[in-house]
C-alpha cells in the first residue's frame, strides 16, 4: 500500500512537471512576439490566480498547499516571474536567451521528476536536473535562433551549461519551488554573460564541459566536496576555462584539488580536536564561494574589459592569482596547522586552545606560506604577464590575506561576520595586495 501510495505522489510530480513545460515552452514563441512575448504568461498567470479553482486543469497543475485555498500559487508564480522576464525583452533582453532560461528550469524539472521514478538520491536528482536543464536550454536557444538575431552554437551551449548549474546551486541552496527567484536569476546572469561577447568553438565549449563534469565527479567522490559544493565548483570551473582560459582554470583547480585533500589530512585527529571541516570534510557552496568568489568576479573582470590599454588585463590577472594564493595559503595553514599544539593567538600572542578562531601556529604559518608558493611558481610559468619578481608579489598577496584572515577571525569573526564573510574578506585582501605591489613595481 506504501509503495502504490508513493509511485502515486511521484506519477503526479512528473505530470506536474510535463505540464509545466508545456507552458514553459510557449518562450519559444518569444522571437515572432517580440515585445509581446510576455502576452501569454501574464494571462496564464491571472488565470491560475483568479479564475481556475479546482477541476482537472486545476488538479494537473496544484502543488501541495494549493488545494487548501482552491489557488494555483505555483503556476501563477511561475507564469508572472516568467511575464517580467519576457518584459525584458522589450529593453534588450534576447529573445532566444529568454526562451532559453525558460526551458531550462521547466525542461530541468521535468528530467529531475523523472529521474526520481527510479532514483531518489540527492547526485541523481541533480544529476537529471543539471542535464535535462542544459540539454533543455540549449535546444531552446538553438530552435528560435534562425527566427531571431541569435546566437551561435557553441555560445548557447555554454551559455545552458551556467544556466543549468546556477539553477541547480539555487535550488539546492534556497527551496526547489522557489521557481520564480531562480528563473530570475537565472535570466539576469546569463543576460550579463552573454553580453561579455563569449567567442569560443565547438570544440572548445566541448572540452570545457568534459573536464568540469569530470572535475565535479572526482570531487564528490573524493568526498572533498558536498553536491552544492560540487555545483559551484563545477560553475565556477566552467566560467573560468571559457573566459579565462586554461592557464587560469589550472590556478583554481590546484586550489580545489589541494585545499579539498587538505580537509582529509587526519581528519579523525582534527574531529577529535574540535578544528575538523563538518560534513567529513566535504566543502559546501558557502565555504566555495567565500574562497572563490573574488576570483569569478577577476574572471569577469578580464572577459569584461574593453581595452587592455586604459584598464590592463595584468589587474585582473593579479587580483585572481593573488585571490587564489590567500585561499592556498589560509586553507592549508587551517588544516595542517590545526593538528599541531602550542597555537597562539594572532593578536595578543597568547595561548589558546585549538580551534580558536584567529589562532596560529608556526607549522600552520609555514604550510600556508609553501600554499601562496603553490600558486604564485606555476603562474610564472603559465602566463607571459608574470615576471619573476611578479611571482614574489603574488605570494606576498596570499600570505597578506592569509595573516588578515587570522586577524579577522581574532576580531570580527562569530561577531560580524561568519567564516565565509572572512574568507571573502581574506580573499579580497590578497587580491589587493598583489595587484597594489603589481602597480607599484611597474608590472601592470
Amino acid at each position: 500500500m506504501v509503495d502504490t501510495e508513493i509511485r502515486s505522489i511521484v506519477t503526479r510530480r512528473v505530470r506536474r512537471a510535463a505540464a509545466f513545460a508545456l507552458v514553459g515552452s510557449l518562450s519559444l514563441a518569444a522571437p515572432v512576439l517580440g515585445p509581446a512575448a510576455f502576452v501569454p504568461f501574464a494571462a496564464i498567470g491571472l488565470l491560475a490566480a483568479l479564475v481556475i479553482d479546482g477541476g482537472p486543469l486545476f488538479d494537473l497543475f496544484a502543488r501541495p498547499g494549493d488545494h487548501e485555498d482552491h489557488t494555483l500559487y505555483g503556476l501563477a508564480g511561475f507564469s508572472l516571474a516568467t511575464t517580467g522576464l519576457a518584459l525584458l525583452v522589450i529593453v534588450g533582453f534576447p529573445p532566444e536567451l529568454f526562451a532559453g532560461t525558460v526551458c531550462l528550469l521547466v525542461g530541468g524539472n521535468l528530467a529531475q521528476q523523472a529521474v526520481s521514478v527510479g532514483k531518489t538520491d540527492d547526485l541523481s536528482t541533480t544529476t537529471g536536473f543539471t542535464v535535462g536543464g542544459f540539454l533543455s536550454g540549449t535546444a531552446a536557444q538553438l530552435l528560435v535562433t534562425p527566427f531571431s538575431l541569435g546566437v551561435n552554437p557553441a555560445s548557447a551551449t555554454f551559455l545552458a551549461a551556467c544556466g543549468a548549474l546556477i539553477a541547480a546551486l539555487l535550488r539546492g541552496v534556497l527551496y526547489q519551488r522557489d521557481d520564480p527567484l531562480v528563473l530570475l536569476s537565472v535570466g539576469l546572469v546569463l543576460w550579463v554573460i552573454a553580453d561579455l561577447g563569449i567567442g569560443i568553438s565547438a570544440v572548445e565549449i566541448t572540452v570545457a564541459i568534459a573536464v568540469t563534469a569530470l572535475l565535479g565527479y572526482v570531487s564528490y567522490a573524493l568526498g572533498t566536496a558536498s553536491i552544492p559544493g560540487m555545483v559551484t565548483g563545477m560553475l565556477l570551473a566552467l566560467v573560468t576555462i571559457v573566459l579565462g582560459g586554461y592557464a587560469w582554470f589550472v590556478l583554481l583547480i590546484a586550489f580545489f584539488a589541494i585545499g579539498g585533500l587538505s580537509a582529509k589530512f587526519r581528519y579523525e585527529q582534527k574531529r577529535s580536536r574540535g578544528v575538523a571541516e563538518d560534513n567529513e570534510g566535504a566543502r559546501g557552496s558557502g565555504n566555495v564561494l567565500g574562497n572563490s568568489a573574488v576570483a569569478l568576479v577577476a574572471v569577469l573582470g578580464y572577459a569584461a574589459t574593453p581595452d587592455p590599454v586604459t584598464l590592463p588585463s595584468a589587474l585582473f590577472l593579479f587580483a585572481f592569482a593573488g585571490a587564489v594564493a590567500t585561499a592556498m595559503a589560509d586553507t592549508l595553514s587551517s588544516e595542517i596547522g590545526g593538528v599541531y599544539d602550542g597555537p597562539r593567538l594572532i593578536t595578543t600572542g597568547e595561548r589558546v586552545s585549538p580551534g580558536t578562531d584567529g589562532a596560529i601556529t608556526w607549522q600552520g604559518e609555514l604550510a600556508g606560506f609553501a600554499g601562496a608558493l603553490v600558486v604564485a611558481v606555476p603562474a610564472l610559468f603559465l602566463f607571459e604577464a608574470i615576471t619573476p619578481a611578479g611571482a614574489v608579489l603574488i605570494a606576498l598577496g596570499g600570505i597578506a590575506g592569509m595573516t588578515a584572515d587570522s586577524l579577522l577571525g581574532a576580531t570580527v569573526e562569530n561577531r560580524w561576520l561568519d567564516n565565509q564573510g572572512v574568507n571573502f574578506l581574506a580573499t579580497l585582501v590578497g587580491a589587493l595586495v598583489a595587484v597594489s605591489l603589481a602597480a607599484l613595481g611597474g608590472l601592470l
